[in-house]
């Protein structure tokens, strides 16, 4: 690790926080995705009952 001298503590504080808002971000985007395709499958059921295309 290369020496960061006295901003240390800041640089890497700045790299923690950056990596928790990005995994963060991630679990957000996954939790999204899975009720987009949950509520397009629950619509794709309803058509197919429905007998329309």
């Amino acid at each position: 690790m290369p020496d960061l001298g006295k901003y240390t503590t800041e640089v890497l504080s700045a790299y923690g926080i950056s990596l928790l808002l990005m995994a963060g971000l991630v679990l957000i985007s996954l939790r999204r995705g899975r009720k987009a395709r949950a509520a397009l499958k629950q619509i794709e059921q309803e058509t197919a009952r429905n007998g329309k295309d």
